[in-house]
């Protein structure tokens, strides 16, 4: 899955990647969603051998970071993929407008705090990319402070793969037309209003824009220790499929091992054996 999800090496044009591919799907809806509940099998087993063998002094972790437009699913990830794991061996951070105190710091100050522990699998729900799409879309930066930060993203991600976390980096890649349909459903449903904002609507108008800015900034931080991740996320159970398993393979490769006994266990046995 990695390989068939890898953002291509040099330039990246997003326009060049189809929203409703299914690479390696493993069948139709019904399909992908039993596909799902086997992959979270296996990733409650990789989690507690990482979170176990960071008892013995490992400093591995995993942060998987998702990007994408408004309704691309980065919630429904969160709750389909990393939901299955257990809250126990996971971080969840949701990156918000900066608040006041977050704004008087350097960018990536609040992004720092909240890098998952050794033993943990973490997930950034929007992340540090919103400091160079958003705000020169809109232009509150110039093209100089974001080549400056598209650098200083490198270089803090590079340290932070240096220090044993391993990055997943995922963009979901939704079309103008399946946003529309996912706004629109947020609005025949009462129960959904909550999550709609009128300001999503606005930001429609910039659609070119964001994918022009994603895409050169794709391109100028996919590097090999922290590589970009395409996503087609028009169909949502492949989305949730395809996710999972770039988390799977992840923690396959790394493959953490419970740490062996430090005690003696013939003497604990012998000590917990009834009195005859």
């Amino acid at each position: 899955m990695r390989t068939a999800l890898r953002a291509v090496s040099g330039p990246v044009n997003l326009l060049g990647y189809d929203t409703s591919a299914k690479p390696l799907a493993p069948g139709g809806k019904s399909k992908a969603k039993q596909a799902l509940a086997d992959v979270g099998t296996d990733l409650v087993g990789y989690q507690e051998r990482l979170f176990a063998a960071s008892t013995a002094g490992a400093r591995h972790s995993v942060l998987l970071l998702l990007q994408g437009m408004d309704t691309s699913g980065k919630d429904g990830v969160v709750r389909h993929v990393v939901g299955q794991v257990g809250p126990a061996g996971v971080s969840i951070t949701s990156f918000k407008k900066p608040s006041p105190e977050e704004a008087a710091h350097h960018f990536l100050w609040r992004i720092k705090r909240a890098l998952p522990a050794a033993g943990m699998i973490g997930v950034f729900n929007r992340s540090q990319y919103e400091d160079v799409v958003i705000t020169r879309v809109h232009d509150w930066i110039d093209d100089e402070q974001r080549t400056e930060r598209l650098a200083e993203i490198n270089a803090f991600e590079q340290q932070v793969t240096d220090s044993g976390t391993t990055l997943i980096k995922c963009f979901l890649h939704i079309s103008y037309a399946e946003q529309r349909e996912r706004l629109l459903a947020r609005l025949n449903d009462p129960t959904k209003y909550w999550k709609f904002n009128p300001a999503d609507i606005d930001e429609r108008a910039y659609w070119s824009d964001y994918q022009s800015t994603y895409s050169s900034a794709i391109s100028a931080t996919n590097t090999e220790s922290a590589p970009w991740y395409i996503v087609p996320s028009d169909s949502k159970p492949y989305r949730n499929w395809a996710i999972g398993k770039l988390l799977l393979e992840t923690l396959a490769d790394l493959d953490p091992q419970y740490p062996p006994a430090e005690f003696d266990l013939e003497q604990a046995r012998q000590r917990l054996r009834p009195p005859y």
